[in-house]
């Protein structure tokens, strides 16, 4: 016996670093097939039945408290059990003193010498004769580890456990595993999950006093109602952690929380510094800055000026009102761009002279939560970033003349959030170039949004009680992306909604005539839009015309569905409060804006497409 972590064990099979792909046909082809919960433990064993050795191989048993060399003498396959005994010589690496060779073969007789298969880890063998065991027991040992849920088998069998339930949840391991999950999001995941087993396990030991007891007291009733809420509270926090598990689901309704940073605020004595960053200033260079940025003819306060030589450092300077002014060059940050105050990020020059490149592993490149931001005339070049290029959380942030080159997502404006992006130019999203989610304002003028998954993802409906987003797109060229040019997200229309929104809805509403201006159409109803919009697209048809307009249309007459929808549900929820005014003026509480002058063209699917959920 060997002590304090000296203990020379045998090489074991490496077996843990084993591909997405490797698990996924391993499980699907071999182990569970097809199977319903309750039939995992079966399929299971079956599949080590046909695969694990029964006996003659050496294996590491290992607890959170010590590692102790074992032989495997029998396997009970139904209960997933080795039957095992200490090997000679013993060994064993303990963190304490006092697993002795007495109290470790004690310690196996308490278990009646068997163990779990997954505690074991086969000692290599250059034979090639445990290699398909060792390979066996890692299926089952990563299974139970990160796959199964004690809840699983008490879920319905309607579907088959691998597409319900493993796959999902495989896939989000290996998107974890490969930096593709935002750390917060990680976090949320593992926090629910510890809060449903202890909450389930809460409800199995009352569900077992329940049954246990004959009488019909009063405080049998009590833990009766304490289990019904026990149960609501399970599924509730379910259901949040199969919107994490589904890839498409984590997708949509993506991640909502922001950085906890807070504004600081004006300088106690109230001034407002400039801030240059330059990695070096020639003398021509601060010539220039001198004449047309630090010195303008109309300030007659004097500027006070601090230089960096590097833009993260310099925005992490500023106070409420501060400026940095960003020379030509490339910068290379490794972090990320937390804006917490109304400050003015510039570039001095051409976007394509003024690059930041990000570098390393991290969520964002740019957090913006500040009152009004501005950011102009720069190149941003995303690398690793999990959650896009740029999220605005809070306030609104102006992105002027700037070039985004993207990896994941593109520019992310969450909810009461307000952008307004002009004569910018983004491509190469492998998510959405722009994410618009509801009860947010996104203004887009002049931009050219291109080569991603899809242009632009709008949002909508996440709850009953969001508003839907304000849009304003004008003159945007949205081209070659892989999917559609605009996708709108939304749940599926009952046939009650769609009699709804059939119906005329009083007010105002925009609608796009031909030459791509606005016209305020009044009491027009949905079907009339609706017929107005198919008039115009034959009218462009026979006039082969591009698909601009027709992109144009379906956006606008979608949102005008969404919008008279909306519009029904705010009225029906304020009956029910006892509030019988509702106004149905949909310009009046601004949930549609016009969508004029776009172009669409070459984008994979089509210009507009509704994802129902």
């Amino acid at each position: 016996i060997v002590l304090d972590g000296n203990a020379l064990f045998p090489d074991t099979f490496q077996t843990n670093h084993l591909l997405f792909y490797e698990r996924f046909k391993a499980y699907q082809d071999y182990i569970l097939a097809d199977c319903k919960a309750s039939e995992v433990k079966e399929f299971t064993a079956e599949y080590l039945e046909k695969v694990l050795e029964p006996s003659g191989w050496q294996a590491i048993w290992r607890t959170n408290v010590f590692e102790v060399l074992v032989e495997v003498v029998d396997v009970e396959y139904s209960a997933l059990k080795a039957a095992v005994r200490l090997s000679e010589p013993f060994l064993c690496d303990s963190h304490v003193s006092t697993f002795t060779l007495e109290c470790m073969q004690e310690l196996l007789e308490l278990k009646k010498h068997q163990l779990p298969v997954q505690e074991l880890w086969v000692v290599f063998d250059d034979s090639g004769e445990f290699d398909q065991t060792a390979l066996a027991i890692e299926h089952v040992r990563f299974f139970y580890q990160h796959i199964w849920r004690s809840w699983d088998e008490e879920d319905e069998d309607d579907f088959d456990y691998f597409v319900r339930c493993v796959e999902p949840r495989l896939r989000l391991h290996y998107d974890i595993l490969e930096d593709r999950v935002p750390s917060g999001l990680i976090a949320d995941y593992h926090n629910l999950l510890s809060q449903c087993e202890a909450l389930y396990r809460k409800f199995l030991n009352l569900r077992s006093g329940i049954s246990s007891s004959d009488s019909d007291s009063e405080s049998e009733n009590v833990s009766m109602v304490e289990g019904l809420k026990l149960y609501d509270e399970i599924e509730h926090l379910k259901q949040k952690l199969k919107l994490i598990e589904n890839p498409l689901l984590r997708y949509v309704f993506g991640y909502q929380k922001h950085t906890g940073l807070q504004a600081k605020g004006s300088r106690s004595m109230g001034t407002k510094i400039t801030h240059v960053v330059s990695s070096t200033i020639m003398a021509s260079l601060l010539q220039s800055l001198l004449r047309e940025k630090l010195c303008p003819e109309t300030c007659d306060e004097e500027l006070e000026i601090q230089f960096h030589s590097d833009p993260l450092t310099a925005v992490s300077a500023c106070y409420e009102g501060d400026t940095v002014i960003i020379c030509p060059g490339r910068y290379v940050v490794d972090g990320m761009f937390c804006i917490a105050d109304s400050i003015e990020l510039e570039g001095y020059g051409l976007p394509d002279d003024v690059v930041i490149e990000k570098r390393g592993k991290g969520d964002n490149f740019f957090d913006c939560t500040g009152a009004n931001i501005r950011i102009s005339s720069l190149k941003l070049v995303q690398h690793d970033a999990v959650e896009g290029i740029l999220s605005v959380h809070h306030g609104k942030t102006t992105l002027e003349n700037c070039v985004l080159q993207c990896e994941t997502t593109g520019v992310t404006v969450r909810t009461a959030a307000e952008l307004l992006m002009k004569n910018s130019d983004l491509y190469g999203a492998k998510g959405a170039g722009v994410e618009i989610y509801p009860g947010s304002t996104c203004t887009l003028l002049g931009n050219g949004i291109h080569h991603c998954k899809e242009g632009i993802l709008i949002k909508d409906f996440l709850d009953e009680h969001y508003d839907i987003p304000k849009i304003t797109m004008v003159n945007n060229v949205i081209h070659n992306n892989e999917g559609y040019g605009v996708v709108l997200v939304k749940p599926t229309v009952s046939s009650d909604v769609k009699n709804v929104a059939s119906k005329n809805s009083e007010g105002n509403i925009q609608t796009i005539q031909s030459n791509g201006e606005t016209d305020n159409v009044e009491d027009l109803g949905h079907e009339e839009l609706h017929e107005c919009a198919t008039d115009e697209l034959e009218l462009h048809e026979r006039a082969e015309i591009s698909e601009q307009t027709e992109g144009n249309c379906e956006i606008a007459n979608e949102l005008v569905a969404t919008s008279v929808k909306k519009s029904q549900m705010h009225k029906k929820r304020l009956s029910e409060l006892g509030i019988t005014e509702a106004d149905d003026n949909l310009m009046s509480q601004e949930m549609f804006v016009s969508i004029v002058g776009n172009q669409f063209k070459r984008n994979g699917k089509g210009s507009f497409g509704t994802f129902l959920f």
